[in-house]
């Protein structure tokens, strides 16, 4: 009976990590206020006065062709936005600095070249769209 028991409670454990990171996965969440990641943004090739999307990846990293295109999508349709793509394992200060902890990761990055909002995981289109157009305004584009 105790056997059943654990198993019953590890399938029920899961199961809630599961759902959890579902709906985690690829939302845009607020960027904390500190964590701008100035200089290592820098080195990546961030331009000030830009608003950028950066994208942590990795070549084995399926979701993150996937990001990818949605991203090209967004940039196409949305003008004044750069794609900045960054190979993780070639750019591990930057991972250190920014806290990018699995791939695929996206910075939004505005014209001040803070980091103002970050997803892990596909983002959707519609999502990183709604979340350009205001730093789009505020930059005059």
């Amino acid at each position: 009976m105790t056997g059943v028991v654990v198993v019953v409670a590890v399938l029920m454990a899961a199961t809630a990590v599961g759902v959890w990171r579902r709906r985690r996965d690829g939302r845009l969440r607020a960027a904390p206020a500190a964590a701008t990641g100035r200089p290592a943004l820098d080195t990546l090739g961030v331009r000030p006065g830009e608003v950028t999307l950066v994208q942590f990846s990795a070549p084995v990293c399926a979701p993150c062709r996937a990001t990818r295109r949605v991203l090209e999508q967004v940039t196409g349709d949305v003008p004044g936005v750069r794609l900045l793509e960054v190979d993780a394992e070639r750019h591990l200060d930057a991972v250190r600095a920014l806290d990018v902890w699995r791939t695929p990761t996206v910075l939004l990055v505005d014209g001040a070249g803070r980091v103002v909002r970050r997803a892990a995981g596909v983002p959707t289109r519609d999502e990183l769209t709604a979340a350009l157009r205001p730093l789009l305004a505020r930059a005059g584009r």
